[in-house]
């Protein structure tokens, strides 16, 4: 009897492990897309920062900053009105914010502070209470906190020494939520989940395993694609919306990705996707020099000439083409495209110019996008 209850116990366990979600290799569901109408919003605010050792901003150049220190002062009951500041321990700042998603009253959230006058840092400074608003004008937040810089900014009378960025930092819980958006998924049927990286394929697979699963576990399907960057889901009655997007978002999907070449001309990166091809072509590619160089003479009058010493321009100019050499390319697949361009010792700049060169030929059978 015992054995038998030990196999049945077995049998339900591989029954259950069976049934969950996300046992498959791949992408979980809640990686690669998002709850449409689930968002964050943004929160902007203007305030001060106080207490910096001489490097805020300068009022003369910076007269926003004073106004802003009167206006603060007069709220204090201090009378400053008519009465010229020259303080540099103050500077005007932007504060920056994300409220998530039914973030609630009370909770804090981490800010961004960003001077904007003449300021040279905001190391050791102190952000004084700033209400921070949302696109609606209503004040969502209240940020007040301790600045933190990772840059550092130190200058003397004839040199000045500058790593990363002074006048920029963070108030990690800074801010303290005072107003909630609106919105809640209680009592939503229907929901609607938006692809990261919109692709049609991967829509389809998202709602069959979406189907798979729920035909498993409530005995009906309830997703269908709509579009490359939506699919639309019928949430069962039986379950919360909250369940439902958990049991769902452990759901593994092969993603697929449309074959793209990403080129950024200004660092020289390029980034190739794992189903560009290129058909087979020949290449050779040539690298031109030129050389311009100054050498200016210096030329003297002759003895009681009554001349004037002159310099006179002397510009060389050398234009030498290494000889490029020529290799066929046939891109059947990622790998092999790669052995290829390395194969001719090329460097970033010129894989660049082949890659568009190609494109036009019209070999590369991918999206090229050069930003």
């Amino acid at each position: 009897m015992t054995r038998l209850l030990t196999l049945f116990a077995a049998v339900l366990a591989l029954v259950l492990t069976a049934g969950a979600p996300g046992a498959a290799d791949g992408s979980r569901i809640k990686d690669i897309t998002t709850v449409q109408g689930v968002r964050d919003n943004q929160l902007i605010g203007y305030g001060l920062v106080i207490g910096l050792q001489g490097t805020g901003d300068t009022l003369r150049n910076a007269p926003f900053t004073e106004q802003a220190l009167k206006s603060m002062l007069d709220r204090m009951g201090v009378a400053v009105r008519g009465v010229p500041l020259r303080a540099q321990n103050v500077a005007a700042v932007t504060v920056t914010a994300t409220l998530p998603p039914f973030v609630g009253v009370g909770s804090r959230i981490d800010v961004a502070v960003s001077s904007i006058g003449d300021a040279t840092s905001l190391r050791g400074g102190t952000l004084v209470v700033t209400p921070l608003t949302g696109g609606d004008g209503q004040v969502y937040a209240v940020a007040q906190g301790q600045v933190q810089t990772s840059g550092v900014n130190v200058e003397g009378e004839a040199a000045q020494l500058t790593q990363g960025v002074a006048t920029a930092g963070r108030v990690p819980n800074g801010a303290l939520v005072e107003r909630r958006v609106p919105g809640t998924l209680v009592g939503i049927d229907k929901l609607v989940l938006e692809l990261n990286n919109p692709d049609y394929r991967t829509a389809a697979k998202i709602a069959d395993a979406i189907n798979e699963y729920t035909q498993r576990r409530w005995g009906a399907r309830i997703a269908a694609e709509r579009d490359l960057r939506t699919v639309v889901l019928n949430k069962p009655a039986s379950v919360g919306a909250t369940r439902f997007l958990a049991e769902i978002g452990q759901l593994a999907v092969q993603t697929d990705a449309p074959a793209r070449v990403v080129v950024d001309q200004a660092t020289g990166t390029v980034v190739i996707g794992a189903n560009v091809r290129v058909s087979t072509v020949a290449l050779a590619h040539g690298n031109l020099t030129l050389r311009v160089a100054e050498s200016p003479t210096v030329v003297q009058p002759d003895p009681f000439s009554y001349g004037e010493t002159a310099v006179e321009p002397n510009t060389f100019v050398s234009a030498e083409e290494e000889g490029g050499k020529i290799a066929i390319v046939d891109g059947t697949d990622l790998q092999t495209l790669v052995h290829g361009l390395n194969r001719i010792g090329l460097k970033p700049t010129d894989i660049i110019s082949i890659l568009q060169t190609i494109k036009t030929a019209g070999a590369l059978q991918a999206e090229l996008i050069v930003q």
